[in-house]
């Protein structure tokens, strides 16, 4: 997905971790508030990787932050989106269904670039 605020900038599903929210909670609310793709947490459908990764916040996204925080935790989860399920985007510009390879020469961040090849299949 394109980000909006940056036209190079393409990812994966993201978000931030709400108050008394746990990851895997988030990782369901993020992947419906920004693809209007809502998954049955009775199905297990996101998978945790149990993959936490760390990263630095990048300049332009500190005022975001509180005010000393120069470095973000990502976990790491994978989802089976059906086929020719609709994307309803609300925080993205574009989005395009990639194989593996295309995919990892798109993403920006090397934390999602090693996510996609560590946990989606070839």
């Amino acid at each position: 997905m394109q980000r909006d605020d940056d036209a190079d900038f393409w990812q994966s599903v993201t978000g931030t971790i709400e108050l008394g929210e746990i990851p895997l909670d988030a990782a369901f609310r993020e992947l419906a508030e920004e693809t209007g793709i809502t998954m049955s947490k009775a199905s297990n459908s996101i998978v945790d990787c149990r993959q936490v990764n760390q990263y630095r916040i990048r300049s332009v996204w500190l005022s975001r932050y509180p005010e000393g925080t120069e470095f973000n935790n990502e976990y790491v989860f994978s989802v089976k989106v059906p086929s020719g399920s609709p994307i309803i985007m609300t925080e993205h510009t574009a989005y395009e269904w990639l194989g593996k390879q295309e995919a990892m020469q798109r993403v920006w961040s090397k934390t999602n670039r090693d996510a996609i090849a560590q946990f989606v299949p070839d």
